[in-house]
């Protein structure tokens, strides 16, 4: 009997401590603008949307005196860095925002 209460607390506290393993979960970011996390599958999620791809698009507004780096995520398989730019907030027309099921701004570096 004596035995027998021994091999039931040791498995009581073998699966104490396989509970307690760390877990390869989701790998959150905190960006500038939004926090976000890449997921087991390779894609990302941010604000309850899902996201293929992560963009880092570097290069120069016109009339800046350095490069800016705009990080998106998308829907969309390709983003130049002028629609970036606009998309950040720089632009008065609607038309050059990304709805967001396409894309999110994340970062700017």
């Amino acid at each position: 009997m004596r035995r027998f209460i021994i091999c039931v607390l040791s498995l009581i506290l073998l699966l104490n401590v396989a509970g307690c393993a760390k877990k390869e979960g989701n790998k959150a970011e905190e960006g500038s603008l939004k926090t976000y996390s890449e997921l087991s599958n390779g894609t990302y999620s941010c604000d309850e949307h899902i996201y293929k791809y992560r963009f880092e698009i570097s290069g120069r507004i016109p009339n800046a005196a350095k490069n800016s780096t705009f990080v998106y995520l998308s829907n969309l398989p390709e983003i130049s860095f002028e629609q970036a730019w606009k998309a950040s907030g720089l632009s008065s027309s609607l038309d050059d925002y990304f709805s967001e099921e396409d894309a999110i701004l994340v970062d700017i570096k």
